[in-house]
């Protein structure tokens, strides 16, 4: 290769380094804002959660790890600072300082309860795992001094004998105490997605739902395989005016990627909460990474399978060399 043609592909290069940068910050870096809005919280945290036992600056320790099936035991757990002191001020999300959420790894028995905060910066509830196996709880929760809500994840062994359980089939209905609960909406990876839940119970739709921690409906999603949370809040809330208690609770999620989820529908009617669970299978692709756009992740591939020749990849110039990417 002539040296000035090697220095054209240099050139070519840089370009596409320097304006996928500059996508990429567009995407997913918003611009410096003034000191002022620092303070300003976002409404919900980004991505999924739970797959971290620390992130910033804090960590989920729970206090006693000996469990046995079927037998009723506190779990006692903290959310300690960086410093190894617990974390003692919290904001109220939904009528509660802490969210906290038991499944099994095989995305059974799903629990969501609201443990008590001692002085000594020590939550404590009482529970009951129905069957022995692997278990994640998942803290979901603000810090006082936070911009954003947090959920920390941690595992839990419960001694027994063993009996797993297959993924229940996907489906878009779900009945529980004589209550039926149709789901209809698309999730789409990478995507804000809107899903309705209608509750119904013998054939006629529920019209009087009851608020339950400020909303008429709460829905968690867990991805099978890595148990990666969202925490979704419905569209609306009693009282704004607009939003009706039943039949139907909206709401609007993103999940981050392709494959089998399970849904657990929290709803209270006639002063009792039930749980209804639903597993989707939610299609692909993925979203491209780096929040390239499909286009620009294709070139990006194109020129990586290429061996990082862009002219071999059909897309002018040529870096002479190997380029560091993602391939699809």
């Amino acid at each position: 290769m002539k040296t000035v043609t090697k220095l054209g592909a240099f050139v070519l290069a840089l370009i596409l380094v320097f304006a996928s940068s500059y996508v990429v910050g567009r995407v997913v870096g918003p611009a410096p804002a003034p000191a002022a809005a620092a303070t300003a919280a976002p409404a919900e945290e980004e991505g999924p959660g739970g797959l971290m036992i620390s992130q910033e600056s804090m960590t989920l320790k729970v206090l006693d790890d000996t469990f046995q099936a079927g037998k009723r035991q506190t779990l006692a757990f903290q959310v300690q600072e960086r410093d190894g002191k617990p974390l003692l001020q919290y904001k109220t999300q939904h009528d509660k300082l802490l969210h906290l959420i038991v499944a099994r790894h095989d995305l059974s028995n799903f629990q969501h309860v609201h443990p008590n905060l001692g002085a000594d910066g020590t939550w404590r509830i009482p529970l009951t795992f129905a069957d022995a196996g692997e278990y994640r709880i998942f803290a979901d929760f603000f810090p006082a001094w936070g911009i954003h809500p947090t959920t920390l994840g941690a595992d839990i062994s419960v001694a027994g004998d063993y009996q797993p359980k297959a993924l229940p089939a996907p489906s878009n209905t779900a009945t529980v105490d004589g209550y039926t609960v149709t789901l209809s909406g698309k999730l789409v990876p990478g995507k804000v997605s809107k899903l309705a839940l209608r509750v119904s119970r013998a054939g006629r739709p529920v019209t009087d739902l009851e608020p339950y921690l400020a909303a008429y409906g709460h829905l968690v999603a867990l991805r099978d395989g890595d148990m990666a949370y969202l925490h979704v809040h419905p569209d609306g809330m009693p009282g704004d005016g607009k939003t009706k208690p039943g039949p139907e609770i909206d709401f609007f999620t993103t999940v981050p990627s392709y494959g089998p989820y399970r849904l657990y529908l929290d709803f209270q009617h006639q002063g009792v909460v039930r749980t209804a669970e639903f597993t989707v299978d939610v299609g692909g692709p993925n979203p491209p990474p780096h929040g390239l756009t499909p286009a620009e992740f294709e070139k990006a591939k194109k020129i990586n399978l290429a061996g990082g020749n862009s002219a071999d990849a059909g897309v002018g110039g040529g870096t002479g060399g190997a380029t560091h990417g993602h391939g699809g």
